[in-house]
This record gives C-alpha cells, structure tokens and sequence, in this order.
C-alpha cells in the first residue's frame, strides 16, 4: 500500500517506547490517532492522556488488538506496533493481513519461521512494512551502503563489531530479561542495533557462526561474542557487553579493500578511512522519529532499507547465533532456506 502526507494511525502497545515518541508525534499535524490497543489500561490512558495535552482528539481504547483492527479497519491507514518482541509476530502478522501499513519495533520477529510468515503476509496484502531499526533510516548508514554497493571501497575483507551498556542493571526485573517474552537478552535487545547494521552493510548473509554467552547470573545472555564467516568470504565478530558502567555505545568497523569504515550502530557517526588518510568524523542527528521515515516511504520519497526480507536475514544470524551457543560455540552453518513460508 502507499500513501499521501497524511496518516490515520492506530497503536499496538502503548508501553514506554510508544509513549516516548508519542511526545514527537502528537506534534506532527499529518498524523491522526485513531486507536490504540494495549492490555494494560493505565498504559493506555497514559498514551491518550499524551494526546488529549497536545490538543489532539482522544484516539479509541481496546484492550484487545484484533478487536482494534476489526472495529477500525476501515478508519486507519497503518498501525505502528511496540509490543515484547515475542508478540512482534502475531500482532505484525495480523496487521498486515487486515491491509493495513506496518511499522513495527525492532527486532523484527524473533525466529526464521516468523520471518517468513510474515513475508508471504505482507506479500499477500502488498502492505509496506518497516522495521524501526534508527540505524536503517540513517542517512550516513544509506551512504556508506550504496558507495560499498558501486564498489568506492573495494572488497569487504572483515568487520568488527562491538556493543555495550549497563543493560543487565538497568533492565533489572523488566520484561527484556524474561526470555518468554524477550526472545533473547542484551544481544537481542540492544545488540539488535549492532547485528542489523552489521548485516545491512556486509549486504551478505553469515554462512557460518560460533557464538558463546554468559547470562552472569540473569535469566537471559548478557554478554555474548561470536565469530563467523558470510557467504562472500568475509571474516565477522560481533562483542555485545551488557554489563558495565552507566551508557550505552557502539563502534563497528568495516575493512574493505581500498578503504576502512568506522560508525556506530544507530547511524549516528562515521569515519572513512582510505589512501591511508584518516578522515574527520561526520555525525547526524540520529533518526529517533521513525514515523516521519515511514511517512517518508509510503509517500514514495524514501527508499526502504528496513525491509521485512532484512529482517528474515537477522533472523537466520540470531537463529544460528541461538544454537551455537547452546552448544557452547560449536560452528554452526546458517541455514539460508526459502524467504516465505510453505503454503
């Protein structure tokens, strides 16, 4: 589907990540609220308590999302999911079999198989569907993408990629480290950023990991180190730290064979490295309002790199990532498989 400069849209969770941009939104006159879904009522009169101070009409309240999307299909133009990765799927899955546009929360799904489900959905439905992945919808990230893509900076020869933040602290007793409804720990949750725009600008899949992890007397990983090989040869680690100091910050470096790149997980900051001249470090502002991209593609003035097929793609890395580690670091190969699921 696609779409003018305007958005009637409705809400799947309206937890803290949606109240949070909700301050932005409700700023934003293109954008109506007509429905918001959430089991938790105090979370949704917070939601609509956001829009009711910003002058805006108070959008509908469900308790149950698929009561949202039957009573108000006919009313709204996309519905933006934050739910516990866990729900991603389903509630995703529902969205777009009901028509409707779908911005949903990263990480995508937490499994190949819902990937896939998820792509014959949408390809069904010809919804347009983007991951709200910061580092996706970053200018410097779309740049460096399609410079390695016309071959300005040689063969990808090997990437390293770090993470960190005092997640295990921080999140203590919060659904992110209850597996049930999390999917994983701090590498799937702020480790998600780093895997994405690791398998974004390799453009590749991983034909092979080895992975360990330590929960460090959590319920979940907090602390997970893998090594492995994508399918054009190159050479990959990925080191996600969620124990430390209070922050949050990443570094990913890129080693072609003309040029290095260096840039953070979110888009957020990059360096160029090439002819042996190290360059000076550009920074935007990091995309934190993936409403206005989204609008952005639907009007067709953007190009989506938050697809659902990149989601499928970190899908097979965590899937492969899981298992490893569950055999504490034997390689295992990424099995690549069919995009959709069998009929």
């Amino acid at each position: 589907m696609t779409g003018g400069n305007s958005l009637r849209l409705g809400v799947i969770g309206t937890g803290h990540m949606a109240a949070r941009y909700a301050q932005s939104w409700v700023l934003m006159p293109e954008v109506e609220f007509v429905a918001v879904s959430d089991l938790n009522p105090a979370s949704r009169r917070k939601f609509i308590d956001i829009c009711r101070s910003a002058g805006r009409l108070e959008p509908q309240e469900f308790e149950d999302f698929r009561s949202m999307l039957t009573a108000c299909r006919d009313a709204l133009d996309a519905v933006y999911v934050s739910t516990p990765h866990s729900l991603h799927a389903e509630h995703g899955i529902a969205v777009v079999q009901s028509g409707l546009d779908l911005l949903i929360e990263k990480p995508m799904v937490t499994t190949v198989a819902e990937a896939q489900r998820l792509i014959s959905a949408r390809d069904q439905s010809r919804s347009t569907v983007v991951v709200a992945f910061q580092g996706a919808l970053s200018p410097l990230i779309a740049d460096t993408r399609k410079r390695a893509q016309a071959g300005e900076f040689g063969e990808l020869v090997s990437v390293a990629a770090t993470i960190w933040e005092n997640w295990s602290s921080r999140y203590e007793g919060h659904w992110k480290q209850q597996l049930v409804l999390s999917g994983g720990g701090f590498m799937f949750d702020t480790g998600a950023h780093m895997m994405n725009t690791v398998c974004l600008l390799a453009d590749a899949d991983c034909e092979q990991v080895s992975a360990f992890v330590n929960n460090r007397e959590r319920s979940v990983d907090v602390v997970c180190a893998v090594a492995g090989r994508l399918t054009t040869g190159a050479l990959l680690t990925l080191n996600a730290a969620g124990e430390g100091p209070p922050g949050c910050a990443s570094h990913i470096t890129f080693f072609y064979a003309r040029a290095i790149i260096r840039i953070d997980a979110w888009g957020a900051w990059r360096e160029i490295t090439a002819a042996g001249t190290p360059g000076s470090r550009e920074e935007v502002e990091i995309t934190d309002n993936p409403l206005k991209s989204f609008l952005a593609i639907r009007a067709g003035r953007a190009e989506n790199l938050s697809t659902v097929e990149a989601g499928l793609r970190f899908a097979r890395l965590w899937d492969a990532i899981k298992a490893s580690a569950a055999r504490d670091g034997e390689p295992v190969a990424v099995r690549l498989g069919p995009t959709k699921a069998k009929p």
